[in-house]
């Protein structure tokens, strides 16, 4: 898949699954803007994009932020005249118990995870309408939007609401010709996969756990110009896992 000259923004692509992402896009061609809170880990990002010959811009933003988001899609636009994709990733997790989460925990959870979706959308989709083609946005979710551990309500809340919004957003943007889709990984290892035990790849279908650069694959074919019939689809990239039958024998 080509994506020469197609300018992709990326938030929280400082690290794990939005670093692979925003690295790949790069090796293929993209114009690559790297947004994210953390200004030396970003910076750091676009370092390694360049000195493997891609082109990368980083915007310094925190995605709760109406201001931030705004001159994000700005910036991008002034720097490389487009925008084309957007891959919503910016995200935190929490895990507390109902009973002690506090509500200013759960505003702040919700406003990085699910308000910052809607936010990028609407103002990526403003100068995406533009272009001849439109546009592609995608949203990372997680398996965590169907299934849960105890003490997760806030991020669940989240990533399932992310689910809901991609659809609705598929509908209401259609008209400009811009598609929008979901993934929900699975565990996908951001740290030292080596030491990862047999036990944890072997509850997989796949025969292993998932790295950044599967979400990073599936985001690729989700923004192909070729793929613009797959549209409002959440896809889920686990391995299989939760198709997995939970009794013991």
């Amino acid at each position: 898949m080509d994506f020469s000259k197609q300018v992709v923004v990326v938030t929280g692509a400082s690290n794990g699954i939005g670093q692979a992402v925003a690295m790949m896009y790069a090796k293929h061609g993209a114009y690559v803007v790297v947004a994210d809170v953390d200004a030396e880990a970003g910076n750091r990002t676009v370092s390694q994009i360049r000195q493997h010959g891609g082109e990368a811009l980083f915007v310094e933003t925190d995605v709760r932020r109406e201001d931030h988001i705004i001159h994000l899609m700005e910036t991008t636009k002034d720097a490389y005249k487009a925008i084309h994709i957007l891959i919503n990733n910016a995200g935190k997790g929490l895990f507390k118990s109902p009973y002690q989460l506090a509500i200013e925990e759960w505003d702040d959870i919700v406003d990085t995870n699910l308000r910052s979706v809607f936010l990028g959308s609407r103002e990526g989709a403003k100068y995406m309408r533009e272009n001849e083609r439109g546009g592609s946005i995608v949203n990372i979710a997680s398996t965590r939007a169907f299934m849960s551990e105890p003490n997760s309500e806030a991020y669940a809340a989240t990533k399932g609401g992310i689910v809901a919004l991609t659809h609705a957003l598929a509908a209401s943007l259609s008209q400009d010709n811009i598609t929008v889709n979901v993934i929900s990984p699975g565990w996908i290892e951001t740290g030292d996969y080596q030491q990862l035990k047999d036990v944890d790849h072997e509850q997989h279908f796949s025969r292993r756990v998932g790295r950044p650069e599967d979400v990073a694959r599936a985001c690729l074919y989700l923004t192909s110009k070729e793929n613009d019939f797959v549209n409002g689809i959440n896809l889920t990239v686990d391995g299989g896992m939760t198709k997995k039958m939970i009794y013991e024998e």
